[in-house]
């Protein structure tokens, strides 16, 4: 830990995006398998609200221990409400799709985001992308055309629901740019948190799924990677620039095919691997050139 405060800002915002992704799948992963336990589709909303209290609770405890808490300056920050409900957005259309599909074949559509981001980075926030920079999104894009085999789409509209969590997953990251901070980070993420829970447990009183305490063990453990997530993906929007971290995100089709094999039992297609295996160059490439003129060490 105290080998990473002297690490630049650039590097620190590569690292927290891997470990972020890495989380993120290992938590929609177990999310995924107790839904397939349930064998009810619908009790994503109670696992998700569960999960929710889990989060809220560990993001309050660490806001305890490592800050000072203003609870009424937290709830009547209107910019932590408009993040949250886009991240409510994504989460819609990204568990929709990830418990209709397989979940590399989601992680692969949602990431059409890298390129959604560096493009809006580069036109409106004015940060100076380059030909090579622009070369790594390009080439991990390709790579999840590879992996999705557009000839062989078998999901029929369905892949329109990655893709739309896609659009609000941008919309989230580029406003979080416009206020995040190092004293609101854990404030942001608490709202973020608390919004989710309320809507997924509003949405298990509409359909009257009842609360299943059977996976609770599952759902705590999927919550601490969550809390890990959250807080890595507010850092690194914080220490590095979009366009930087952008080609990073692809990473987390290929740690969504290895949790998906050995969480879930999803067997990835050879297009899946080749897919990956160019996703993973292309973010190796990113981290080489900043590097090489360095602005990472």
């Amino acid at each position: 830990m105290k080998n990473f405060l002297y690490i630049n800002n650039d590097f620190k915002g590569l690292i927290l995006m891997l470990m972020g992704q890495l989380s993120f799948s290992i938590n929609d992963a177990i999310v995924k398998y107790s839904v397939k336990l349930s064998s009810n589709d619908f009790t994503t909303l109670n696992i998700i609200f569960i999960r929710g209290i889990f989060t809220s609770v560990l993001i309050f405890f660490i806001m305890i221990f490592f800050t000072k808490i203003n609870i009424s300056k937290i709830f009547i920050n209107k910019k932590f409400y408009l993040r949250g409900i886009f991240e409510v957005l994504t989460a819609i259309f990204f568990f929709a799709g990830l418990i209709l599909m397989p979940m590399a074949n989601v992680y692969t559509l949602l990431m059409t985001a890298p390129f959604i981001i560096t493009l809006y980075a580069a036109i409106f926030l004015k940060e100076k992308v380059g030909i090579r920079r622009w070369s790594a999104v390009i080439i991990g894009f390709i790579g999840v055309i590879i992996v999705i085999n557009p000839q062989n789409l078998q999901f029929g509209f369905l892949f329109a629901l990655p893709l739309i969590a896609a659009i609000f997953l941008t919309m989230r990251d580029v406003f979080t740019k416009g206020f995040v901070n190092k004293n609101n980070i854990l404030e942001i993420n608490l709202v973020t948190s608390i919004l989710i829970m309320f809507s997924s447990g509003l949405g298990a009183i509409i359909f009257n799924i009842k609360i299943d305490f059977s996976y609770i063990f599952y759902i705590f453990i999927s919550s601490l990677f969550l809390t890990i997530a959250y807080i890595c993906s507010v850092l690194t929007i914080f220490y590095a620039p979009l366009s930087l971290t952008a080609a990073i995100r692809y990473t987390v089709i290929v740690f969504g095919i290895i949790t998906g094999f050995l969480i879930l039992g999803e067997v990835p297609s050879y297009n899946m691997i080749i897919g990956a295996l160019i996703i993973t160059a292309s973010g190796l490439f990113v981290i080489k050139r900043q590097r090489d003129l360095g602005k990472i060490y």
